[in-house]
């Protein structure tokens, strides 16, 4: 086929990034942007009729090639990391920026579970034959061209381009200065892949080059992109739902709680606390928030082994009486309790029952994920049922919100909002549906 890597400006595999290039005339970046998106338009339409098999056989592509050129993305990923150091970007962010070889294989590894999914497209949702015969169904059919905006998490890059090409859709990345030689290698290797495989290349683009002007156009783009998901911090997010005119679905921030109850098992609490709080403080499933019952048992050994995992506890007066020996505490206020620390901080309180804890959860949750510990069905069921978030856990960490583990293979984001998509966006969530009627001379009387 057509060698359409070239219809876009090649991208840099080592230490090329936009950030060096003279900044273009707002005029050029809209002609360029719009350009970027009318290509993607193209391939959309290519991409949604093509079979699942040729579909799979582009993310083994892909994944193979990841592997295969890991030392190409390493090397990149180190420059930006270097430069992040340089800039005194946060320790959380610089963990969602790095890769290693163990993160290319299991980016990898997604797109092969990816790959045995089933695809989404033209799955029946629902369907029914008319008294009068007419034949419905309402199938699953892709969005067409859908932009991201992120920030320092080249794993989205890879992400989002799998769900993308499975579901059927075109997508234009925009991944923001700080991890922008990592992903232009991503990139080069995705489209390369797909190329090989026989997809167009223009499937998976970037506007990465045009900086926050070509973002801006992005986000104003509405009729070249049919969708935008933003995906990073509360920023970053408020910026696209505030002033995009393309459709948006909103991801959230996590500020994550986990309500202990009284009867919780102590070994239990503590093994689900450490986990969401310390396997990896940066991602947004990570607890924010603990919330204790008053006569919580477990409540000593949690702190305890928090604070020994090098955990900075901000505590209210109520939990700062109730300290163990050795543990201390920052007097926690109202920002604690809004915060997305992304780091090895949490805030506690006390309360003096569930219905407390999910009155705090109301005033303060990001709509995310909210979990509780306890040995009581009849609160935990109180708890799911108060709970209005995108995620209700009993008795396990709230790391589990998370496309991968919820066997989606991977995910675009989680969205907090409450139209089609809520929670870990998946494949599912990259289709919209259309009515297909079918008669025989029928006419409407």
């Amino acid at each position: 086929m057509t060698d359409v890597t070239t219809q876009q400006t090649a991208h840099p595999t080592t230490t090329d990034t936009a950030s060096t290039k003279q900044p273009e005339p707002a005029g050029n970046v809209e002609q360029a942007v719009h350009a970027v998106a009318d290509r993607a338009r193209t391939a959309s339409r290519l991409i949604a009729r093509a079979n699942r098999a040729h579909k799979d056989k582009a993310l083994q592509a892909i994944g193979e090639a990841l592997v295969a050129r890991r030392d190409v993305i390493l090397r990149a990923n180190e420059v930006d990391l270097e430069a992040g150091e340089a800039n005194g970007t946060s320790k959380a962010l610089l963990d969602r920026l790095s890769l290693t070889e163990e993160r290319i294989a299991g980016l990898a590894a997604a797109l092969e579970n990816l790959a045995g999914l089933p695809d989404p497209v033209g799955t029946v949702a629902r369907g029914q034959t008319l008294p009068n015969g007419v034949r419905l169904r309402q199938v699953h059919v892709p969005l067409g061209v859908v932009a991201a905006i992120y920030e320092a998490r080249p794993n989205v890059t890879v992400d989002i381009a799998g769900l993308a090409l499975k579901s059927g859709n075109a997508v234009i990345l925009r991944g923001g200065s700080a991890a922008a030689n990592t992903n232009a290698a991503l990139l080069g290797i995705i489209r390369d892949a797909l190329d090989r495989t026989g997809l167009p290349a223009d499937a998976v683009q970037t506007v990465d080059e045009y900086g926050r002007e070509g973002a801006n156009v992005l986000m104003k783009a509405r009729g070249r992109v049919d969708v935008l998901i933003p995906r990073g911090g509360h920023d970053l997010i408020q910026t696209v739902v505030t002033n995009a005119a393309v459709p948006v679905i909103e991801t959230g921030e996590g500020n994550v709680h986990i309500y202990l109850d009284e009867g919780a098992d102590e070994e239990m609490a503590v093994e689900i606390l450490l986990n969401a709080k310390t396997q990896r403080p940066s991602v947004c499933n990570t607890v924010e928030t603990l919330l204790v019952h008053k006569d919580a048992q477990a409540a000593p050994a949690v702190l305890k082994a928090l604070a020994e995992a090098g955990v900075r506890i901000h505590a209210d007066p109520r939990i700062q009486e109730v300290l163990p020996s050795g543990v201390s505490a920052e007097t926690a206020n109202d920002d604690d309790w809004a915060r997305e620390y992304m780091d090895l901080d949490i805030a506690v309180a006390m309360v003096d029952s569930v219905d407390d804890a999910l009155e705090h959860i109301r005033t303060w949750s990001s709509g995310h994920t909210e979990a509780i510990i306890t040995n009581n069905l009849a609160r935990s069921e109180q708890f799911i049922a108060g709970v209005d978030s995108a995620a209700v856990i009993v008795n396990a960490s709230t790391r589990f919100t998370d496309g991968g583990e919820l066997g989606l293979g991977a995910e675009v984001g989680i969205s907090t909002q409450k139209m089609h998509a809520r929670g870990p966006m998946g494949l599912r969530e990259l289709t919209t549906t259309k009515w297909i009627i079918q008669g025989d001379g029928h006419i409407r009387r």
